[in-house]
């Protein structure tokens, strides 16, 4: 079995290699190179250098959607992972209907992004209407509005994950804990959650990207409004790219912007996690 998988592995990789290259790796340097030209089309291409970067400091709507995506990415970031924590300890405790209980909280992650923007716009509007308001008349009500969607979207997927974790924790340490007389917050805090640290990487690894990444929840609930105040990264640089003129060149320095700080982000946040890292 293992000379046949020497001998054959080129058949399994090649494929799956070629198509990440062409899908993926290709369009990136594509575009990062283009990143340093002014173009309308890809065949009309003129190279300009570093202008392009040096004008997205220039547009204050980028800094303004920088400043709010990662206000919104802390937010979410900790509200996902400490319900999604909570919720995970609760289904891990033998209650009854803990696989209903799974399923329910997981469904909405099954949900596209677009169809909960429209769907909660609705609820929030129908309740902001008591206040002659909406959740697209006031960028607070669009940022919270955001935060309550990612987290309803989100929590159930990362429960999955934390439940996992929880299951696998090995039963002699929290019988010593118990026997030595630890209480309920010592071995939350001193066993259960640096033994839960692998989990939390990935937990908030995926919470930071998806939240620097938020895109069609964010066209669908605010679409950007009011006057842009409510638009994220993704949808910033979107906009850029497709709606002003001249600006292709400009969009698409930002993308690359975009890709190393999430890129920085990422790896500074699972550097921190993983440094807190323990075995049992």
């Amino acid at each position: 079995m293992e000379k046949a998988i020497r001998r054959y592995w080129p058949v399994f990789v090649l494929p799956t290699l070629i198509a990440f290259i062409i899908g993926f790796v290709w369009p990136f340097i594509w575009g990062a190179g283009l990143s340093f030209c002014k173009f309308t089309t890809v065949k009309n291409v003129q190279f300009v250098g570093l202008s392009n970067y040096a004008m997205i400091w220039s547009d204050n709507t980028f800094t303004h959607a920088f400043w709010f995506t990662a206000a919104f990415t802390v937010v979410s970031t900790l509200l996902i992972n400490v319900l999604a924590f909570a919720i995970a300890l609760l289904l891990t405790r033998g209650m009854h209907g803990t696989n209903a209980f799974r399923t329910i909280f997981f469904l909405p992650n099954l949900i596209g992004g677009i169809v909960l923007g429209y769907i909660w716009s609705m609820i929030f509007d129908g309740i902001l209407i008591k206040y002659n308001t909406s959740v697209i008349l006031e960028t607070k009500y669009g940022f919270w509005g955001l935060v309550i969607l990612v987290c309803w979207q989100q929590i159930g997927y990362m429960m999955i994950i934390y439940i996992a974790g929880m299951q696998s924790l090995p039963t002699d340490v929290l019988e010593a804990a118990s026997v030595d007389g630890a209480n309920g917050t010592q071995t939350m805090f001193k066993i259960i959650i640096p033994l839960m640290m692998p989990s939390i990487t990935v937990c908030s690894f995926l919470c930071v990207t998806n939240g620097f990444k938020l895109y069609d929840q964010n066209l669908a609930l605010t679409n950007g409004a009011p006057s842009n105040m409510s638009e994220g990264l993704a949808m910033n640089i979107t906009r850029t790219f497709y709606g002003r003129m001249g600006w292709e060149g400009v969009g698409q320095a930002k993308a690359v912007l975009f890709f190393i700080l999430v890129a920085i982000v990422a790896l500074i946040q699972n550097k921190l996690t993983t440094s807190k890292e323990v075995e049992a």
